[in-house]
C-alpha cells in the first residue's frame, strides 16, 4: 500500500511539472512579435490606423470632421491649401481611404490617404505642414505572348491562360470591323503579344498594352499591329501585315449604347407633324445626356439650331462624305474645329421636333443623303509609301515572333 501511495504521488508530481512546462510554452507561443506593415509611405505600427470607404454625400471636409486636427489647423484652411494639388471634388463614393491617427494625442489626425485605384493614391500629410502628394505604387511591366485555340468564349479562353478579362474587350475593339465576335467558334485561334502590369513585381494588375496580335477566324488569318503615323497622334491605329487599316473610316453608330427607334425611310409617319414624309436619317434613342460621338474624323462644318433639327452639328469628313447629328441637348464643338473619330461632340437631347431623347444621324455621300446601314463603308485611309516602309520594318520582328509561336502552338 505504501508503495502504491508513493507511485501515485510521483505520477501526480510529474504530471503537474509537465503541465507547468506546457503552460509556459503556450504563453511564449501566444506572445508573437507584431508584424511591421509598411504601405503608402507609412509604417502602420507607428499610428492608430482607421480604414474606411467614401459614402454617398461624403466630402473632404466631412472626412476631416471625424477626427481632430492639430490646434493650428482649421478644415476650411486645409481645403483651400490642398485644392491646387488635390481636387477634393473628385472623391467618389465607394473609394477606400485610410486615416493615420496619433497614438499619443487621442485620435489627432496625422495623415489621410485617398486610394484612387490599385495603383494611384493621394496622401494629405498634416504632421509638420500640409503636404499633398499624388503617388503611385511601384509597378513593373512583364512581356509575354499568349497563344490559344478558342474553347467556349474568348473571355473564358483568356481566363484559362491567366490573362485579364479586359484583354477580350481590347481584341474585340481591334477586330471590330473584321471579326464578328458573336460568331467565333471552337477551333478559331489567336496569339497576342502583351505587356502586363504588376504591383511590386508580384500582384497582377492587368494588360497594359498590345504589341502585336493574330486572329484566325473561319480559316482567315488577320494580323494587327498598333502604329502611329505621326508623333502628334494621341493613340495608335491598328494595321495588318500589309499596312492596311483594320478599322472602318466610320463607326457603326454615334452612340455606345442605343436603340434604333426609327430607320431611314422614303415615307415615314412623323410623330410630331402627324403626316407621312421622308425620313432621311436614322434615329438612335438613348437617355438624355448620353455622349454623342462623331463617327469619323473631319472638320466641323456647321453648328446651330433650327426649329426642326434643334441643336445640331454637321461634320465634313472628305470631299465625298459628311454626317449630321440632330436634337442635341448640348453642343461641345465649334465651327471649323477638327475632330477625331469617336470624339464627343455633344449630348443626346430632344430639342427641335422630337418626342423624346434621341439623336437623328444623317449621312451624305456626294451631296446626297443615304442610309449608312445599307452602305458599304470604306476602311481608314491607306498609308503612303514612306509611312508603309517604316511600318513594315517596325512590325517585321513582331510578326516573325508570332509566326514562330503559332507554328509551334498550332501545328497539326
Amino acid at each position: 500500500m505504501r508503495y502504491l501511495v508513493l507511485a501515485i504521488l510521483f505520477v501526480t508530481f510529474f504530471t503537474a511539472c509537465n503541465s507547468k512546462e506546457e503552460s509556459e510554452k503556450a504563453k511564449k507561443a501566444v506572445v508573437k512579435k507584431e508584424p511591421i506593415i509598411k504601405e503608402y509611405g507609412f509604417t502602420f505600427n507607428d499610428f492608430k490606423v482607421v480604414r474606411d470607404t467614401i459614402r454617398s454625400g461624403d466630402t473632404f471636409g466631412k472626412l476631416l470632421e471625424k477626427y481632430p486636427l492639430k490646434d493650428s489647423l482649421r478644415i476650411h484652411d486645409v481645403t483651400e491649401k490642398v485644392k491646387d494639388s488635390f481636387n477634393v471634388r473628385r472623391i467618389k463614393a465607394g473609394k477606400p481611404y485610410i486615416m493615420f491617427l496619433d497614438k499619443k494625442k487621442p485620435n489627432t489626425l496625422q495623415a489621410l490617404v485617398y486610394i484612387e485605384d490599385r495603383i494611384n493614391f493621394t496622401v494629405v500629410d498634416f504632421r509638420d505642414s500640409i503636404v499633398v502628394s499624388n503617388k503611385q505604387k511601384p509597378t513593373t511591366l512583364k512581356r509575354r505572348v499568349v497563344a490559344a485555340e478558342i474553347e467556349g468564349s474568348l473571355s473564358e479562353t483568356l481566363s484559362n491562360a491567366g490573362v485579364s478579362g479586359g484583354l477580350a474587350n481590347k481584341l474585340a475593339n481591334i477586330y471590330a470591323y473584321t471579326v464578328d465576335f458573336f460568331k467565333i467558334q471552337k477551333g478559331d485561334k489567336f496569339a497576342v503579344t502583351i505587356n502586363e502590369r504588376y504591383i511590386d513585381d508580384s500582384i497582377y494588375v492587368g494588360v497594359e498594352s498590345i504589341e502585336a496580335s493574330y486572329f484566325e477566324h473561319k480559316g482567315k488569318k488577320i494580323f494587327a499591329f498598333p502604329y502611329k503615323l505621326s508623333e502628334n497622334q494621341k493613340y495608335e491605329d491598328f494595321y495588318d501585315e500589309n499596312g492596311k487599316g483594320l478599322k472602318s473610316m466610320f463607326l457603326k453608330a454615334p452612340l455606345d449604347y442605343f436603340r434604333i427607334s426609327s430607320r431611314f425611310s422614303g415615307r415615314r409617319f412623323h410623330p410630331v407633324q402627324m403626316r407621312f414624309k421622308a425620313h432621311n436619317g436614322t434615329d438612335y434613342a438613348a437617355p438624355h445626356g448620353t455622349p454623342i460621338k462623331t463617327t469619323a474624323s473631319g472638320v466641323v462644318e456647321r453648328t446651330g439650331y433650327t426649329a426642326g433639327n434643334g441643336n445640331f452639328v454637321k461634320v465634313r469628313h472628305s470631299s465625298t462624305y459628311s454626317t449630321q447629328y440632330l436634337h442635341m441637348s448640348k453642343i461641345s464643338v465649334r465651327n471649323g474645329q477638327r475632330v477625331s473619330q469617336g470624339q464627343v461632340i455633344g449630348k443626346v437631347g430632344s430639342t427641335g421636333l422630337a418626342t423624346g431623347p434621341h439623336v437623328c444621324y444623317r449621312f451624305w455621300k456626294n451631296g446626297v443623303q443615304v442610309d449608312p446601314l445599307r452602305l458599304k463603308l470604306p476602311n481608314a485611309e491607306p498609308m503612303n509609301d514612306s509611312h508603309k516602309q517604316k511600318y513594315l520594318a517596325h512590325i517585321a520582328p513582331l510578326k516573325k515572333e508570332l509566326d514562330s509561336i503559332t507554328a509551334v502552338k498550332f501545328k497539326e
